[in-house]
């Protein structure tokens, strides 16, 4: 079940407040219910595999803060550790360990056959980082399990993140504060993640397909109009999903952190890590990249580890690790020339960054690597320089790639902003517009699915 699914919004959603709102005392119980059936929709036999985890994990925090200075403290955190990423290596990785095994060797391995599990890189990060934060003495290990299930099984961010912290909404967990306002503004923050993904990231995902699919015969033209597109459709797609789970979040008296802040808007590679995806890059900075030294000794090697675990993070494929070690030498080659790029006018450091994003789309995109040897030949001029199909997917929405370029930048968030102030009375009829827009979108839409749903 996705959020942008007329299940969800017309059936799971209301039963979920209407249950979650009639019995006050019994809120979090409720929570958790069904939360592990909305995760269990698609595939139920998983919904063990995020129990073990979270289990696990609970018992974990509890041994580690009952013996501060014992020896149980740290085989704890290592069991924890040894739990979790032998999870997530076992379903995420094993298939791709095997094949690259029997490449290498001339052995068969066969593969595993089963599929990966809904949201496992996103719940296994949480609750590591909750063992290791207990560990560290920065928060009290939660008593009760229900309470901490419900942060583990917790449906608005379950499957796709933002990956959220126990120390985050420790107090709310503990005791939420339930307003009409911060209901409303949670309707407001839904429709507008809604429409992101379904009238904007959907109708980029379409082009995507058409200009750079299996089937698409690649260009010039058709290659930059179509990782443009991917670029727009994968902001537009998960930072729409972030925007419902904050939403939410806000209905039942949770508060998530942001989780982009303007992406495209960046005038430097280091500048757009900080604004995407941000609950990513702050669990990679604050779990291995300062742990290993950060930038005090070995700041190198340090940024290349963490960079190529964060390819690694996004899929089992080594077009992940690529883009991955991409990015960590970009962020290098940036910190040499810091000084020198300062000077260099702001429009171009905006242009340079955004093509080199561009770039980083097109690697985290193409999981064939000959066919992404095929794009990167073709797009720097080792191919046809356009036709008919590229010039009529760029005539027929060009009015589309205005709006997705002025919305992901800072003055689509400014307007409607200052909408929503000077016509706050409005709002419930434009939430309404929006959810009729997408209604109507979804009736007739085969495509539908979140990307980072495969993470």
């Amino acid at each position: 079940m996705v959020f942008s699914s007329l299940e969800f919004i017309c059936l799971f959603l209301p039963a979920f407040l209407l249950f979650y709102y009639s019995l006050p005392k019994k809120r979090t119980a409720v929570l958790v219910t069904f939360s592990l059936v909305f995760y269990a929709y698609g595939e139920p036999v998983w919904v063990i595999v995020l129990l073990i985890s979270g289990i696990a994990d609970y018992f974990h925090g509890l041994i580690i803060q009952r013996h501060p200075r014992g020896w149980q403290k740290k085989a704890a955190l290592y069991s924890s550790l040894i739990i979790n990423l032998g999870i997530l290596t076992a379903f995420k990785y094993s298939g791709f360990i095997a094949e690259n095994v029997n490449m290498a060797f001339g052995t068969k391995f066969a593969p595993p056959g089963f599929s990966l599990p809904l949201g496992i890189s996103f719940y296994t990060f949480q609750t590591l980082s909750y063992t290791i934060d207990v560990y560290r003495g920065t928060i009290q290990a939660q008593p009760s399990i229900l309470v901490f299930l419900s942060y583990v099984s917790m449906f608005p961010q379950l499957v796709a993140g933002p990956i959220v912290r126990y120390a985050d909404i420790e107090k709310d967990l503990i005791a939420r504060v339930h307003t009409a306002e911060a209901f409303s503004a949670g309707i407001t923050r839904f429709c507008a993640g809604l429409g992101k993904k379904v009238l904007l990231a959907n109708s980029a995902g379409i082009a995507v397909e058409t200009l750079l699919g299996e089937n698409a015969r690649l260009t010039v033209a058709g290659c930059w109009l179509g990782i443009a597109f991917f670029a727009f459709q994968i902001y537009f797609d998960f930072s729409g999903y972030s925007d419902m789970a904050i939403g939410l979040g806000k209905m039942i008296g949770f508060h998530f952190l942001e989780n982009f802040k303007c992406p495209y808007a960046s005038l430097s590679v280091a500048d757009f890590w900080r604004r995407w995806h941000i609950s990513l890059s702050t669990f990679f900075r604050d779990y291995i990249y300062i742990p290993l030294g950060g930038n005090k000794r070995r700041h190198a090697l340090n940024l290349l580890i963490v960079w190529f675990l964060t390819g690694l993070w996004h899929g089992a494929s080594w077009n992940f690790i690529l883009w991955g070690l991409y990015y960590g030498l970009l962020l290098l080659i940036e910190k040499l020339l810091k000084k020198s790029l300062q000077r260099v006018p702001a429009f171009f450091r905006w242009l340079f960054t955004f093509i080199a994003v561009l770039v980083g789309w097109a690697i985290f995109y193409f999981t064939d690597l000959a066919r992404l040897g095929e794009f990167f030949r073709v797009a720097f001029g080792g191919g046809p320089a356009s036709s008919f199909v590229d010039e009529s997917i760029f005539f027929t929405n060009i009015f589309l790639l205005a709006v997705l370029f002025i919305a992901s930048m800072p003055l689509g968030a400014s307007l409607a902003s200052r909408m929503r102030a000077k016509a706050a009375i409005l709002e419930p009829i434009a939430n309404l517009a929006l959810l009729a827009a997408c209604f109507a979108m979804l009736v007739g839409q085969t495509y539908n699915p979140f990307l980072y749903f495969r993470f």
